[in-house]
C-alpha cells in the first residue's frame, strides 16, 4: 500500500469515529470522551500490525501500512494525542504525574521512531543501531498500551469511560501480542539453532 493510501484509509476511520460520537453523544463532553477511547483503539490496531508483522514479515507490514508504517502509527497517534488533550483541558481531569511523565516518554519514541526510519533508509543510522532503537520502540509502546489497560481492568481509573468488558478484552488483546511475540522470537530461535 502506498504511504497515502495508508493515511487516507486512517484518517477515514478517524473522521468516522468522531461523526459516530456526535451522533450518539450530540457535541458534548462525552462525545469528545468516546472519540478520544475509539482513537486509542485505531492507535492500538495500528501498532498491532507494527509489533505483530516487525522484523521477518516487513512485506506484508508494508503492504498494510506502506513503508513508512512508524510515521503512519506517529499520525494516527499524534490524532489521538490532540483529542485526549483537549479531553482533558475541558474536562478538567488532574493528570497523574507519574503517567504523564511515562507518557511523555512514550509519544516521544513514537514521534521519533519515523525519523529513525528515514535516516536508516537514507544510510545514515546503522543497521545495528535501528534494530537496537527498533527493539526499544516495540517493546515500551508495547508496555504503555500494556498500562493503559491494566488499571482500567482493576477498576482503578474510574471515570475513563468504556466498559469492564471491553477493557478485559484489550488486556487480554495486549497480552496475547506479547504471547504470539514470545512464540515467534521461540520458534526462530528453534529454527536458526537446527540450521547450525
Amino acid at each position: 500500500m502506498t504511504f497515502r493510501n495508508a493515511l487516507l484509509c486512517v484518517l477515514i476511520i478517524e473522521v468516522a469515529i468522531a461523526l459516530l460520537a456526535v451522533i450518539n453523544y450530540g457535541t458534548s463532553l462525552e462525545a469528545l470522551q468516546a472519540v478520544t477511547r475509539f482513537s486509542g483503539r485505531v492507535s492500538l490496531a495500528v501498532f498491532s500490525l507494527i509489533f505483530l508483522f516487525h522484523n521477518h514479515r516487513h512485506v506484508k507490514l508494508r503492504a498494510i501500512l506502506s513503508e513508512k508504517y512508524f510515521l503512519i502509527f506517529a499520525i494516527a497517534h499524534a490524532i489521538h494525542l490532540g483529542e485526549l488533550l483537549a479531553f482533558v483541558l475541558i474536562s478538567g481531569n488532574d493528570l497523574i504525574p507519574i503517567r504523564l511523565a511515562g507518557g511523555f516518554i512514550g509519544y516521544a519514541i513514537i514521534f521519533l521512531m519515523p525519523y529513525f526510519q528515514h535516516k536508516a533508509d537514507a544510510g545514515k543510522f546503522s543497521p545495528k543501531r535501528f534494530n537496537s532503537t527498533t527493539l526499544v520502540y516495540l517493546y515500551y509502546v508495547w508496555f504503555l498500551f500494556f498500562m493503559t489497560y491494566l488499571p482500567r481492568v482493576r477498576g482503578e481509573l474510574p471515570n475513563v469511560g468504556g466498559s469492564y468488558k471491553e477493557f478485559v478484552i484489550l488486556l487480554a488483546w495486549v497480552s496475547t501480542l506479547m504471547g504470539v511475540k514470545i512464540s515467534s522470537m521461540l520458534s526462530l530461535f528453534t529454527q536458526r539453532r537446527k540450521e547450525r
